[in-house]
């Protein structure tokens, strides 16, 4: 992402070939947002694996994680079209769906049963969802956005809640109609 249209097209062009298409856009924000939310919702999906949810409690975690991305990116000045393109909704996919994933995988650890700070000593390169998360529920809050995945996230980051009081806390979550 760049607000210069002409370098867009320019880093566009110097970087595709015939088996990778680039894309720019000028849209700063949501770049960013969907980059750095996707290890978040990347960490909850993994916990999903490692406590051997399913495929439909990982689709369901993506979705409503996707839903959270949206409602957060559009707040802070995202637009939709960015947020539901490859750098929000495209980024969350992959990384979601990604064992290779840094921040995938450290949730699958501790959906597993290991604690944080065991998984992040064994690793040379940063988890960057666990800071992320922190920084998001602190914004969210300020900024009135409800975001119970990302807390979820945070609280177990942070110790504040086990891997299983989080998932018992999403889960007795009032029911509503979707949307």
């Amino acid at each position: 992402a760049t607000a210069s249209e002409a370098h867009g097209r320019a880093l566009a062009h110097a970087l595709s070939h015939a088996s990778f298409r680039c894309y720019w856009s000028d849209d700063l924000a949501g770049a960013e947002i969907g980059g750095a939310l996707k290890n978040v919702y990347a960490i909850a999906a993994g916990i999903v694996v490692g406590k051997k949810l399913g495929a439909s409690a990982h689709a369901a975690l993506v979705t409503r994680g996707f839903a959270e991305m949206m409602r957060f990116g559009v707040a802070l000045g995202a637009r939709r079209e960015t947020m539901t393109g490859l750098s929000g909704l495209g980024d969350l996919i992959l990384t979601c769906g990604s064992p290779q994933s840094r921040n995938m995988s450290l949730g699958s650890a501790l959906g597993e049963g290991r604690s944080l700070g065991e998984v992040l000593k064994s690793r040379l390169s940063v988890t960057e969802g666990v800071y992320t998360a922190s920084a998001v529920v602190e914004i969210a809050a300020a900024r009135g956005i409800e975001m119970p995945i990302a807390q979820a996230v945070h609280a177990v980051a942070s110790g504040r809640a086990t891997v299983d009081e989080a998932i018992e806390a999403l889960l007795a979550r009032p029911l509503r109609p979707e949307g």
